[in-house]
């Protein structure tokens, strides 16, 4: 076996976890920190500092591959994993994780992945375990086989190895301002994400969302580059809903308004509401999508909330609950998940976004830039972090990198 040690070294995530609920119940900022009390189980403050848990596979060669493991900003939130904690994580990954990995063929990526992530009495593993640790076995199939990750993806999911690039998607944080330009200086392809996670940026009847909206297009026309024309996309975490109410027309209206000020742009708008549970957000999504479509409208739905596993995922795009599926990484669990989400959603003509949150870090990200270029997804976050200029980096370089590699190897077999 090509496994003789697994490492654990704790780590920091790129931004923070949020206690979603108490900013949806009205947490003020000041500063850079919310005022008032937790409301989700395991936040002793509003707002924490995300830490992550590096796993290290020592492989027969003396080689040491790595992936990370953390949860999502809003944990605890839409029937996500809970908050984070890497003492629990460490000693779980210890006791279970660790043996199994000693016992694996790792250069068979998915066979790996299945025998690492049996159940445990019953009970699924951390769905952070499973991401991190796929990452690192992901790393060690292509070190092995001495390929790119998104070439094992390929192989094990008998996919034609890609030529083109996958759009990036950027988002701005409260940095709103600054940051759409930042944006549309670097000539982004998706923006700007927007933030819109309170009634205060949402606004009475969503004027001051819709008012920012119209500000992004003018600002991209003034100070873009001739025939820069990005997708407008915002995610307003439900506040359509909460703002106007649950009632699929009326939300459907106000999009439609939304799009209508900004004609030329394709809008989407990520989570429009939260019904509560999977079965409602996928019934009332689906008569929304109904809706605009049948309107001919320029907006797209895109889902996030109550859509985190794999099997949430195929629901939604069977269903046709959403235009575009964000494929949350770190809540999927194993990164190969994340490449059958992707393919699900094509095998259903429903666009898929691989996404992931502002927690995660350098490696995460870069791991899932190959799954997104391998499965061609529709889109891909620019992560970890809130800062555009360090996630846009990280995320485009390793896109064009390994873009470089992949046409030399086109060549080769031409040759």
């Amino acid at each position: 076996m090509q496994i003789k040690d697994v490492l654990l070294a704790p780590g920091n995530g790129a931004f923070f976890y949020d206690d979603q609920e108490a900013i949806r119940s009205g947490a003020t900022q000041d500063g850079f920190i919310y005022v008032g009390g937790p409301k989700t189980r395991g936040f002793k403050s509003i707002r924490v500092p995300a830490s992550s848990l590096s796993v290290g596979l020592v492989l027969t060669d003396g080689a040491v591959v790595w992936g990370d493991m953390m949860n999502v900003q809003y944990s605890g939130a839409g029937g996500r994993d809970p908050l984070f904690d890497t003492d629990q994580i460490s000693d779980l990954t210890s006791r279970v994780v660790a043996p199994r990995l000693l016992d694996v063929d790792a250069s068979w990526f998915r066979n790996s992945c299945a025998k690492v992530f049996e159940t445990v009495e019953n009970r699924r593993l951390p769905l952070a375990v499973e991401y991190g640790v796929s990452q690192a076995l992901l790393r060690a199939a292509a070190h092995l086989e001495r390929k790119t990750m998104a070439e094992i993806i390929c192989a094990e999911f008998r996919l034609q190895l890609p030529t083109c690039r996958v759009p990036i998607y950027c988002q701005s944080g409260d940095g709103r301002e600054i940051n759409v330009d930042k944006m549309i200086l670097k000539v982004v392809d998706v923006l700007p994400h927007g933030l819109i996670n309170s009634r205060q940026k949402f606004g009475t009847d969503g004027q001051t969302f819709v008012e920012f909206v119209k500000w992004v297009a003018a600002r991209t026309r003034e100070i873009g580059r001739p025939g820069y024309h990005p997708v407008l996309h915002f995610d307003v975490y439900g506040w359509i809903g909460l703002e106007i109410g649950l009632e699929p027309q009326r939300i459907a209206d106000f999009i439609c308004r939304v799009a209508d000020t900004v004609p030329g742009f394709t809008l989407n708008i990520e989570c429009p509401a939260d019904f509560g549970s999977t079965q409602a957000q996928i019934e009332n999504y689906a008569k929304i999508v109904s809706i605009l479509d049948n309107r001919g409208s320029s907006a797209r739905i895109v889902v996030d909330e109550r859509c985190n596993t794999l099997e949430d995922i195929r629901l939604f795009a069977e269903a046709k609950a959403a235009h575009l599926v964000q494929i949350k990484t770190p809540d999927v669990g194993s990164i190969a998940d994340t490449a059958r989400a992707v393919l699900i959603c094509k095998e259903n003509r429903v666009g898929a976004y691989v996404g992931g949150s502002c927690t995660e870090t350098d490696l995460s990200a870069q791991a899932s830039v190959h799954i997104s270029v391998a499965t061609q997804a529709d889109m891909m976050l620019a992560k970890p972090g809130m800062g555009v200029d360090e996630a846009f980096s990280i995320v485009g370089n390793e896109q064009n990198r390994l873009l470089a590699i992949l046409n030399r190897r086109a060549t080769e077999n031409v040759g």
